[in-house]
């Protein structure tokens, strides 16, 4: 069987360096880092194309601040800036100029500017209002001031406690929402720059709205205020450089007004009222109020944007009478409302997820968070949008309108403005909706931290959610600077009395730490530093992710186990009967442990990264001590699980705990108990993200595409046919009838199972690393039945990384694409050698006998199915008649192959497999 192989190339083959970053983004404004670090890729049409030198050249104001020569070096990621120290609200030059192995040199320009570098440069002084307790509305700190001179540049530095936005002369300054974000209020409160343009020479008016946000809205699952403060407050000052080298500061003061507008009530939960008949004419002093600016920091991930507008899709009356609008999508943000209507004219927009099995509006997986959003017109053409509230909904019910004019109507999604990083598509439909339901769940999860859900009295950054996602995540968009964020506040909400938060910010209160969710801390910045070459992340995070595991060990008995506590278990999982407790059948202590020792793994390998050699030599002992303990607790001497659970084989095996003399057992087991579920996955939080990794690593992988494809449930597959656009957090969320799980639990949009987005990227689309940060690239596509094709690629640090493969019509086609600067190890389907090759775009061809398209016949076939064929009672009768003549035999009829295999003599499952594969060959024949 030959092997075509080609090169593609397009265009001319010169070398130009691109997309110059700093700590990840493009000239930023507003960085209070004293060593930002510097990032380029490399394009060329040209194979094998490495750099050999790099000089980065750093000016402010035509001064030289930093020149490294010419570098030898193939370095094109996280260059750590070493010259002067820098200055606050300063703008930056960069030039870096790039040498290749082909004589080929280029150079990019860029620059970044400072913020003022540390909170306490901050010359403004918060400022508060003295509105009455009972006052809903949102006040809004003014300032009227006159400009005298040519202006050359202006910035705004701020933040609130509660979320702001600002209008300069009426104009909204920027277009983010939701600023100043999430974090610890009690360590870290962020500020934002701004660029600004509407500024005149003249008079000028300032204004700062405050909602409440998370500062001190109702929040959590009770639904209550004040979780940080009673009383929301803003920092500010507007730096002005005038053309004649002067400059003036503008800060919040005692000179400030406050006064309230349109926006009478907003929290996140239950929505906003925004009355446009409304006019304050009455303008308060302000009070100077205090909050510590040594915990103020420049915005640290990329902020919340509306990233897309959806228009409406359909107009439904329901049997109810209810007026409701469909978009098609479920989504994180607000509705855009255009209307005429009359001065005081009310109109009432509610928000749901789903309507019933009958078509009426179904807003209860909400739960208490009402989402409504009231808005009264003024008599005049309007546009209505909500500032500070946001909802997580399909459809809109509208109340007190008329005639509806579905063009009027865009649903404008929000979520951290990360840059999109991969794509992958199949020949399979239901498999690309499953990966636009992953993707949608993480655009509306991942708003300014990880949350679990964005609809209802929760929306909570929990751990547990956000660490068996993230190896998705990062696939799908750019995540390091938003995971960095939300890392440093777990660090800062660590404590060694209770180790890490199930949710972070922590409002919930003090709560020891649990397994597989407190381990965020230790496996997200592990995945930030595969993904992203990033060694700073685990510098930074080396405390806590070690603070974690002294924690664990502190709680271990005298056999070196955790054994102790509160444990979340496999959260979720299908094994045990529901009712208070939710954990799951797998031995939830076996949880803990199997996560004790897959995390301390990774912080003794951490250590040696870090060159930390006595960390690495304690850790190591102690991971070699918690596996041995581990096995002795949980591992016959006969190689049997205690929890011979999917989730309990799957930790054993994926996390590398069980003794290679055990792991075909627990194979055995693993693939058994699947077979006894008719091929179908039983797994929670915990075994799901795993499960298919450790069939397809364990040489299971058809299994593990037998469960991806399956439709009915549990499967990824029944929530899309079911139309979910969005992962649910139940594998049954709605139930084959239509009615809706009623456990007061049942989030439509729920990323944890979207976790095998991973997995379709690793395994069917072969994109993986070998050393961080992909320098060094594994391609290995592997084939499953029911996909002929599968298309992805990944922007990583270096550049585009693509997989591109189909097996159809007898012959197999490969195309791959090895970004500049990298070198990849390719494993083609059905051949044994591997291939190393440098940079380029490569094409592969060759031959097959391999079918993956849907057979009539498989080992999920029941048996009277088989038995129903001629060919197949012939065969049986030839190879096998004994098992024609078992007198239980009509009994097994409505059995699946795979369930009478497990439970058959090892020899019966070749038997079937030849007939299966028989019928199969007859048909096509045929």
């Amino acid at each position: 069987m030959r092997t075509t192989r080609k090169t593609i190339r397009k265009g001319r083959d010169d070398m130009k360096v691109a997309d110059l970053r700093v700590e990840y983004a493009t000239n930023p404004v507003g960085i209070d880092l004293e060593q930002p670090r510097f990032s380029w890729k490399i394009e060329s049409n040209e194979q094998n194309v490495k750099q050999t030198g790099y000089q980065i050249v750093i000016t402010n104001k035509d001064e030289l601040v930093w020149d490294t020569g010419k570098i030898e070096s193939d370095s094109s990621v996280l260059i750590e800036y070493e010259g002067v120290n820098l200055k606050p609200c300063s703008i930056y030059k960069v030039q870096v100029k790039v040498w290749d192995n082909k004589d080929n040199q280029s150079t990019i320009d860029g620059s970044f500017e400072t913020g003022l570098l540390n909170g306490t440069n901050f010359q403004g002084e918060w400022i508060t209002h003295q509105l009455p307790d009972e006052e809903t509305a949102s006040p809004i700190f003014v300032r009227d001031f006159i400009v005298k001179k040519e202006i050359e540049r202006v910035r705004i530095y701020a933040t609130s406690l509660g979320v702001y936005e600002i209008k300069m002369n009426g104009e909204k300054v920027g277009d983010t929402f939701f600023a100043p974000g999430w974090t610890n209020y009690k360590k870290r409160l962020q500020y934002q720059t701004y660029l600004v343009d509407g500024l005149y020479q003249g008079q000028n008016k300032i204004e700062i709205s405050v909602g409440n946000g998370w500062y001190k809205g109702i929040f959590g699952f009770t639904c209550t205020p004040n979780h940080y403060g009673d009383r929301v407050a803003a920092l500010a000052e507007i730096h002005i450089t005038y053309t004649d080298g002067t400059k003036e500061i503008i800060a919040t003061d005692e000179n400030w007004k406050v006064t309230t507008g349109s926006i009478r009530y907003s929290e996140i939960y239950m929505g906003e009222t925004i009355d446009s008949t409304f006019e304050e004419k009455n303008l308060s002093d302000v009070v100077v109020t205090s909050f510590d600016k040594n915990r103020l920091v420049a915005q640290e991930s990329e902020p919340v944007r509306i990233t897309q507008k959806l228009s409406a899709k359909e107009l439904i009356v329901t049997p109810k009478g209810e007026k409701v609008i469909d978009f098609g999508q479920n989504l994180t943000g607000f509705v855009e409302m255009k209307v005429h209507g009359k001065a005081g004219q009310k109109i009432i927009i509610r928000h749901a997820e789903v309507l019933d099995k009958d078509g009426n509006f179904y807003p209860e997986t909400l739960r208490q968070a009402i989402s409504v959003d009231t808005f009264i017109c003024n008599g005049q053409e309007q546009t209505f949008l909500p500032s500070f509230t946001f909802h997580g909904f399909r459809y809109i019910s509208i109340e007190g309108l008329e005639e509806i004019n579905l063009e009027n109507f865009t649903a404008c999604v929000l979520h951290t403005h990360m840059e999109e990083t991969g794509t992958f598509t199949t020949s399979n439909p239901l498999i690309n909706q499953l990966q636009s339901n992953i993707q949608w769940s993480q655009r509306g999860n991942f708003l300014d931290i990880p949350t679990d859900c964005p609809q209802r009295d929760e929306r909570l950054g929990w751990t547990g959610d956000a660490q068996v996602f993230a190896g998705t995540a990062a696939y799908n968009h750019h995540v390091a600077l938003f995971f960095k964020k939300w890392l440093r506040d777990l660090a800062s909400e660590q404590s060694k009395e209770y180790g890490v938060p199930h949710v972070v910010p922590n409002i919930l209160g003090d709560q020891d730490g649990a397994a597989a969710w407190s381990d965020a801390a230790v496996i997200i910045p592990w995945v930030v530093y595969q993904t992203y070459g990033d060694v700073r992340v685990l510098e930074e995070q080396y405390e806590s992710m070690t603070g974690w595991i002294e924690y664990i060990s502190s709680r271990c008995g005298s056999n070196g186990l955790w054994q102790t506590g509160f444990q979340y278990g496999d959260w979720l999982a299908l094994d045990k009967e529901e009712g208070a407790d939710r954990t799951g059948a797998t031995d939830k202590y076996l949880v803990a442990n199997a996560y004790y020792a897959y995390s301390t793994d990774i912080v003794r390998k951490t250590a040696e990264i870090l060159n930390k050699t006595a960390d690495f030599e304690k850790y190591n002992m102690l991971y070699e001590k918690v596996k041995k303990a581990f096995n002795e607790e949980y591992i016959t001497k006969t190689g049997r699980l205690v929890s011979e659970t999917q989730t309990g084989c799957v930790l054993a095996l994926h996390f590398d705990l069980a003794e290679e003399k055990y792991r075909n057992r627990i194979l055995d087991s693993l693939t058994t108990n699947i077979a006894n579920h008719k091929n179908h996955l039983t797994t929670g939080f915990v075994g799901t993200p795993y499960l298919c990794h450790t069939l397809t690593d364990n040489d299971e992988h058809d299994l593990a595409g037998t469960l991806l494809l399956k439709e009915d449930y549990p499967s990824w597959l029944y929530a899309v046919k079911k139309g979910a656009t969005t992962i649910w957090e139940r594998w049954n969320s709605i139930l084959p009838n239509g009615d809706f799980d009623e456990s007061g639990m049942n989030s439509l949009n729920h990323y944890a199972y979207g976790s095998i987005g991973e997995w379709m990227y690793r395994k069917l689309a072969g994109i993986n690393q070998l050393e961080p940060g992909y320098k060094k690239i594994l391609i290995k596509p592997q084939f499953i039945k029911g996909i002929t094709s599968v298309e992805a690629s990944y922007q990583s640090v270096y550049g585009e990384i693509k997989s591109a493969w189909s097996c159809k019509d007898g012959k197999i086609e490969i195309q791959v694409v090895v970004p500049a600067n990298t070198t990849a190890v390719i494993y083609l389907p059905e051949k044994e050698e591997q291939i190393e090759v440098g940079s380029g775009s490569y094409f592969f061809e060759y031959e097959s006998e391999t079918n993956l398209d849907h057979e009539r016949f498989s080992m999920d076939s029941t048996l009277k199915e088989i038995l129903d064929e001629p060919i197949a009672l012939k065969m049986f009768n030839q190879y096998a008649p004994e098992i024609m003549n078992h007198p239980m035999i009509e009994f097994a009829y409505q059995l699946s192959i795979s369930e009478i295999v497990a439970n058959a003599p090892k020899e019966t499952e070749g038997l079937f497999k030849m007939v299966i594969d028989q019928l199969n060959q007859t048909k096509i024949t045929v």
